[in-house]
């Protein structure tokens, strides 16, 4: 199943994708409208995934999308290159605070996104030039997580996935040379797209999940899920063994050879690009990168 948050009215409300891909069932929980996907998630660990009402069916175009988990309930974890080819390219590109210990990392490398950064399909990324001008694109494949727990192994972290969507791993790499760790140059408002939906697990098969990005229509990304150094159930094995795991978190799983900084001259992301990230199975993500108005600043 997909499902798709959305505003309409001033009401913010979860509901299931048609088949076609162009109207929306409302998902109702108790007759209440769902307003958040977590509530979706924790119905279905109870085994209740909530189905959407077919007779109340909505046009896409008639509502405004909204990232999958619009506010996440903490940070987003992420993975350091966690493909071969990409590994060595940022291993290459001076910016690489880990390089000393090898190009290719013996555990996986995490660090998180703050919530607050992250915004919908068709959102504007905003540029501001007085603090970055080095913004880079990561395509990315992010697991929902649905059963909470801590201390899970590898041969059941597959039962703890609710299920997927699509990240846009903005980063600004000055900053992240300038700072060594990377929280500052990849948390920068906007900078994490996601969506446009989410989709249960059984929907993809992550043998066969390709991932790639484009900009400006160029395809500068394409690789395999299942070219991942450090597999899905790795990765919730590294992060589960002292940190418990709740319903709702989100873990970007890294992402391909291709991006910006990987290029000689570098090729970063201007004012006007627009870059679109596809994965098999759940879509097109699409946002343009804007100028900041300083007229919005507080």
């Amino acid at each position: 199943m997909k499902f798709i948050a959305y505003a309409q009215g001033g009401c913010c409300s979860v509901g299931e994708l048609s088949p076609a891909g162009d109207a929306i069932y409302p998902i109702r929980v108790d007759s209440e409208a769902v307003g958040v996907l977590p509530l979706v998630i924790a119905a279905a660990d109870g085994g209740r995934l909530p189905q959407g009402d077919r007779s109340a069916s909505i046009p896409l175009d008639d509502v405004s999308v909204r990232a999958p988990i619009p506010r996440p309930r903490r940070n987003i974890f992420c993975v350091g290159k966690n493909y071969f080819d990409h590994a060595h390219e940022f291993a290459r590109s001076g910016f690489d605070s880990s390089a000393a210990a090898g190009a290719v990392p013996g555990s996986p490398i995490i660090f998180s996104k703050v919530p607050e950064c992250v915004i919908a399909d068709g959102e504007d990324v905003v540029i501001d030039p007085a603090v970055t001008a080095a913004v880079d694109y990561e395509a990315e494949l992010a697991v929902i997580i649905g059963r909470g727990g801590r201390g899970i192994s590898k041969a059941s972290a597959m039962d703890h996935v609710w299920g997927y969507t699509i990240v846009n791993d903005v980063t600004a790499r000055d900053l992240q040379g300038r700072h060594k760790q990377w929280l500052i140059g990849k948390s920068l408002d906007t900078f994490c797209p996601m969506g446009p939906v989410a989709v249960t697990a059984d929907e993809l098969d992550l043998q066969q999940t390709g991932v790639r990005c484009y900009v400006n229509g160029e395809l500068r990304q394409n690789a395999m899920v299942s070219q991942l150094i450090f597999d899905i159930p790795t990765l919730i094995e590294t992060l589960s063994s002292g940190i418990t795991l709740y319903p709702g978190d989100v873990i970007a799983t890294g992402t391909p050879a291709g991006v910006g900084i990987g290029f000689d001259p570098p090729r970063y992301l201007q004012v006007g690009d627009e870059v679109t990230v596809e994965i098999d199975g759940i879509g097109r993500l699409h946002n343009r990168f804007a100028a900041i108005d300083r007229h919005q600043e507080g």
